[in-house]
């Protein structure tokens, strides 16, 4: 069981959050998060790198000297991978990268990477979190009353607040998601987390109707 302190957005502590870990996930399986981690890193791929063959390669496919006879080694189009100016021996095409693993799987692994979050003391709660405008400065105000300044924070909202998205979307290393759309990749990216209460319930006990992201 772990308990923890719940900020108001002045910084000071108001409450406490008593959670287990393993409410989450029964135990953190390192290989499950690392190839959902990868999977979602191959999903971002463009996959457009693309070179030439030497059957793509413009010039003269004739022999550039005789075989025998002048004392260097044998030669033949200019195209040939060997020389410079010639076509790739292996040559890249574009390729589609991505692949999808099981969505239990990917549910399971986005749960294992909260609990890791909570295991390693490297997540914020905070009580309540909502701007009635825009602005970045508040928002900027509420991550240094928090120690959070200049540290990379994923910041998670129960739902899509268009207020808090648009106050913390311009600053630097701040990423911000709904509970409903986190993933492995999003939640062990940034070193801290900042959560709502509201959206840790919604994690901690989740309707039966609700599925994580898995894009």
């Amino acid at each position: 069981m772990a308990t923890l302190s719940v900020y108001n957005q002045q910084g000071k502590e108001v409450g406490k959050y008593d959670i287990d870990p393993t409410d989450l996930a029964p135990r953190i399986n390192k290989q499950l998060l690392h190839d959902a981690v990868v999977m979602y890193q191959a999903n971002r791929r463009i996959g457009t790198a693309k070179t030439k063959t030497r059957g793509e390669v413009s010039g003269s496919t004739r022999k550039l000297y005789r075989q025998k006879g002048t004392g260097n080694a044998r030669a033949g189009s200019r195209k040939s991978g060997t020389r410079r100016g010639g076509g790739h021996i292996h040559a890249l095409r574009r390729r589609n990268y991505s692949y999808r693993l099981p969505r239990k799987a990917l549910q399971l692994a986005t749960r294992m990477a909260v609990a890791a979050k909570i295991r390693d003391d490297e997540i914020v709660v905070i009580d309540e979190l909502s701007f009635d405008e825009p602005k970045t400065r508040d928002m900027a105000a509420i991550l240094n009353a928090l120690g959070l300044e200049g540290t990379s924070t994923l910041v998670t909202t129960e739902g899509h607040d268009v207020n808090v998205f648009r106050s913390a979307r311009n600053i630097d290393q701040v990423t911000i998601s709904p509970v409903t759309e986190l993933n492995a990749l999003s939640v062990l990216s940034p070193r801290k987390l900042l959560v709502t209460r509201a959206a840790l319930d919604r994690l901690v006990r989740p309707g039966p109707e609700e599925n994580q992201s898995e894009d």
